[in-house]
């Protein structure tokens, strides 16, 4: 590309698809809207979790993630700094 070593650049298929690009596929796969919601609910009628599960995350949105910080026991000591004056501090 231009002569620096490892640039990674792509001259094809790099960055965003086009917007006709991506509308074609959008009308492509739309005449399939009555049976992709067909099998979504034979999936949650036949009491398949997977089936379930998606319905829920499209309909409801994704729970958000929790991380659970775990210290083994250890206590964390963490300082507090406070950026404006108290009364003591006059």
């Amino acid at each position: 590309m231009d002569g620096r070593k490892n640039n990674g650049g792509h001259k094809t298929n790099g960055g965003r698809p086009k917007k006709a690009d991506e509308d074609k596929l959008i009308q492509k796969l739309s005449q399939l809207d009555d049976a992709a919601f067909e099998c979504l609910s034979n999936g949650i009628a036949d009491g398949n979790y997977a089936f379930w599960n998606k319905f829920m995350e499209f309909r409801y949105g994704k729970p958000k993630e929790r991380v659970d910080v775990t210290t083994n026991e250890e206590s964390l000591n963490i300082p507090v700094i406070s950026f404006y004056k108290t009364d003591e501090d006059k």
